[in-house]
């Protein structure tokens, strides 16, 4: 991953990809995936996303994993929470009760890191990634997860001229690409974002879509 570019983005406060509220996607399907209602939660690519306290309150335990420092110190901080902080390599650990950001590389972890996840939540890591670093990233996430596993998947859409990313735009056939070798992929809503809609006023783009999945691991994937 190119860690400068990430690091000078949180530095500067260019992180126009951060929600601050919570995705009305997550808050809309979620339920869909749960099926025990206690299930270990893992957020790749996380920033200091709001979601991540969301689920926390519905009860599971949750791993983000986020390159930038200033982001998992921010989450916390906004967050009114303290955290106890353990420096480590490959990664720097940031924990409060059942939640916990590891700050380092997502490329660095291993399948026995997430050997207890079931739940995957991926509203900003696909789109946050350029075209040549998404199939490393998906065959990575693969890779790492424990086979019994599912992913809610938001991406988005928009003219590839219009904007320079990121949030970079992943087309639906994109995702189908990536993931139908090892994923069973329900489309579950496409919404449109005219011309005028926030987001894309704001980026200048002629409009949207924002596109929600649900993937589930395949039984030969491995």
């Amino acid at each position: 991953m190119d860690h400068e570019f990430w690091h000078t983005r949180w530095a500067n406060k260019e992180i126009g990809f951060h929600e601050g509220t919570i995705n009305r996607y997550l808050h809309d399907h979620w339920s869909e995936l749960v099926q025990q209602g206690k299930e270990a939660v893992f957020v790749p690519l996380c920033g200091k996303a709001k979601d991540l306290w969301w689920l926390h309150d519905q009860g599971h335990p949750v791993l983000g994993v986020e390159l930038s420092d200033v982001a998992c110190k921010d989450f916390f901080e906004e967050g009114n929470a303290k955290a106890q902080v353990h420096p480590g390599q490959p990664f720097t650990t940031f924990t409060h009760d059942s939640l916990q950001l590891w700050c380092g590389d997502f490329f660095q972890l291993v399948p026995d890191d997430l050997k207890h996840i079931r739940l995957v939540y991926d509203r900003a890591a696909l789109i946050a990634l350029p075209p040549a670093m998404r199939a490393n990233y998906v065959e990575h996430l693969t890779a790492i997860l424990p086979d019994q596993c599912a992913i809610l998947l938001v991406t988005l859409d928009y003219q590839n001229d219009e904007m320079q990313g990121p949030p970079f735009n992943v087309s639906d056939a994109e995702v189908h690409t990536l993931y139908g070798p090892d994923w069973h992929i329900e489309h579950v809503l496409t919404n449109a974002l005219a011309k005028d809609h926030p987001f894309a006023k704001r980026k200048g783009l002629s409009g949207a879509t924002e596109s929600v999945f649900k993937l589930k691991r395949r039984s030969n994937a491995g």
